[in-house]
């Protein structure tokens, strides 16, 4: 998977974190492997976040479209970004991990296999700019 969060000119590629099961290990080990969500260092999570936010009582605003609203939050490590439906996004450093983790309400979700096919499946790759979906 790489992540690719438009922060700096350089992607960020994070090595997989995945345990290695020994050669013939048994088929339905390996599916309920496959079908756990991902966790651990490497892992990316995405949180909808419909409602305004405010940072330190001041409301975050989108750049580009002058949004207020609808965002996804995207963790990745310590580092949480903000992601608007217009595809414009940003780290967030007054948003920490536990901040990210306070606002997790349902554990389970679905998992995608990269950032980008997430970022288009949740409809935050620019196809809504300007409208609000409640």
């Amino acid at each position: 998977m790489t992540l690719v969060l438009r922060t700096t000119d350089h992607p960020t590629e994070p090595k997989p974190v995945l345990p290695v099961l020994p050669a013939g290990a048994d088929p339905l080990l390996q599916l309920e492997y496959e079908t756990q969500p991902p966790s651990g260092p490497g892992a990316t999570r995405c949180l909808s976040h419909p409602r305004e936010l405010a940072l330190r009582g001041i409301p975050v605003m989108c750049t580009a479209c002058r949004a207020r609203r609808d965002w996804l939050l995207i963790n990745h490590g310590r580092n949480v970004w903000v992601c608007c439906r217009c595809s414009n996004q940003w780290l967030e450093p007054e948003i920490s991990r536990a901040d990210f983790d306070a606002l997790i309400a349902i554990p389970d979700g679905t998992t995608y296999p990269s950032v980008e096919q997430g970022l288009a499946a949740l409809g935050f790759d620019g196809a809504f700019a300007g409208t609000y979906l409640d």
